[in-house]
C-alpha cells in the first residue's frame, strides 16, 4: 500500500510544481520567490479567555500572517466576535493590521459547520478546523482505515461542495480515537481526497506513537493536501493540570521532540500552508501564561527555534 501510494503522490507533487505552486484554498501564496519559508498563524486560543482587541496586534508580533480564532471551550473569542458583531471585528482587523486565516471550530465537527464556512468567507478567512470523528472503529488500519476514509468523504460531499463554492479549505486534522488517526488513514485520505478545498490539519502531537513515520508522511500527502500543520508534541501536561511553565514542553524549544526532519519533509514538499506553534493547558481555556506578554515571548521563542533549525537544512 505505501508504495503505491507514494508513487502517486510523487507524481500529483510532480503536477502540482510544473503548475506553479499555489493550489486552490489550501496554500498561502505569500513566499518569497525563489526562498523556501515557513507562514505561521497565530491561535487565539493560546491566550485562552483574553479579548480579541487584545490577542490581535500579538499577530504581527508573533511574525504571523494571520490569526486562528478558537470558540470554546478552547478559548471564547469566536463567541466574543459574535457578541460584537462582524462589523466590529473587521474594525478591530483594520485597526491592528492584522488579517483574519482561519476559525477552528472543533465542537461543530467535519459535519456541521455549514454556516462557520459561510462565516468565514464572508469575513475574509480561507480555512475551518475540525477533527473527522469517528465513521466506525476508532483509529482504523489497513482495510479498516480504507472503508472509513471513503465513507468519510461520501458523508462530506455536500459541504466540501459548499467550501468550493465559497473558496474555502476545510481542515481535518489527524487526532487520537477519530477516523483520521493513523498512518495508514492518513495515507488514504490523502490518496482518495477529492477535493482541493479539503485537507489535512497535520498533528505530530497525535502521532506520539510513529514519530518516526512523520517525515515520510508528509511526504506521501504532499503540499496539496497538507494546508496545515501544528507544532505541537505530546506531552502530559495536556491531560494533566501542571503548572504554566509544564504546558510549554508541548512546543518547539522546549520539549524534546526533533523538528528537523520534520522540517526537511516539509522543505522537500515546498509547503506553502501555515504552521501554527500551539499548546493544550489544562483545563482547557486558560491562557498558556499570565499575560499577553508572556504568551507571545515564549511563542517567538519557539519560531526562533525553528528558524535556527531551518537555517541548518
Amino acid at each position: 500500500m505505501t508504495n503505491e501510494m507514494t508513487r502517486r503522490s510523487v507524481i500529483r507533487n510532480l503536477g502540482v510544481l510544473a503548475a506553479g505552486g499555489c493550489v486552490s484554498a489550501k496554500t498561502s501564496c505569500a513566499q518569497t520567490p525563489g526562498k523556501w519559508e515557513l507562514n505561521y498563524v497565530l491561535s487565539s486560543a493560546m491566550y485562552g479567555d483574553f479579548s480579541v482587541s487584545e490577542i490581535l496586534p500579538e499577530v504581527e508580533k508573533t511574525g504571523s500572517v494571520g490569526i486562528d480564532i478558537w470558540r470554546k471551550p478552547h478559548g471564547t473569542q469566536r463567541e466574543q466576535i459574535t457578541e460584537m458583531g462582524d462589523d466590529k471585528f473587521q474594525a478591530l482587523l483594520n485597526k491592528t493590521g492584522a488579517k483574519f486565516t482561519m476559525s477552528s471550530c472543533y465542537p461543530l465537527g467535519p459535519f456541521g459547520q455549514d454556516d462557520e464556512l459561510r462565516w468565514v468567507a464572508k469575513n475574509g478567512g480561507r480555512m475551518t478546523m475540525a477533527s473527522s470523528r469517528r465513521m466506525g472503529e476508532i483509529d482504523p488500519v489497513g482495510e479498516e482505515a480504507k472503508k472509513q476514509v471513503k465513507a468519510f468523504f461520501e458523508k462530506l460531499k455536500p459541504h466540501y461542495e459548499l467550501a468550493e463554492e465559497l473558496g474555502v479549505t476545510m481542515v481535518i486534522e489527524n487526532h487520537k480515537k477519530s477516523m483520521l488517526s493513523s498512518p495508514d488513514s492518513i495515507r488514504y485520505f490523502a490518496e482518495f481526497n477529492p477535493s482541493k478545498n479539503v485537507g489535512i490539519g497535520f498533528a505530530p502531537h497525535h502521532l506520539y506513537d510513529a514519530v518516526d513515520d512523520i517525515p515520510a508522511l508528509i511526504e506521501d500527502c504532499g503540499k496539496e493536501n497538507l494546508p496545515f500543520i501544528y507544532f505541537q508534541e505530546f506531552h502530559k501536561s495536556s491531560k494533566e493540570a501542571m503548572p504554566d511553565e509544564a504546558h510549554w514542553k508541548q512546543l518547539p524549544g522546549f520539549g524534546t521532540l526533533d523538528y528537523k526532519p520534520i522540517l526537511a519533509a516539509l522543505k522537500k514538499i515546498d509547503f506553502s500552508g501555515v504552521a501554527e506553534l500551539f499548546g493544550h493547558p489544562v483545563p482547557r481555556g486558560i491562557p498558556m501564561s499570565d499575560s499577553v506578554a508572556s504568551i507571545t515571548d515564549k511563542i517567538n521563542f519557539s519560531r526562533k527555534h525553528i528558524a535556527d533549525l531551518l537555517a541548518t537544512i
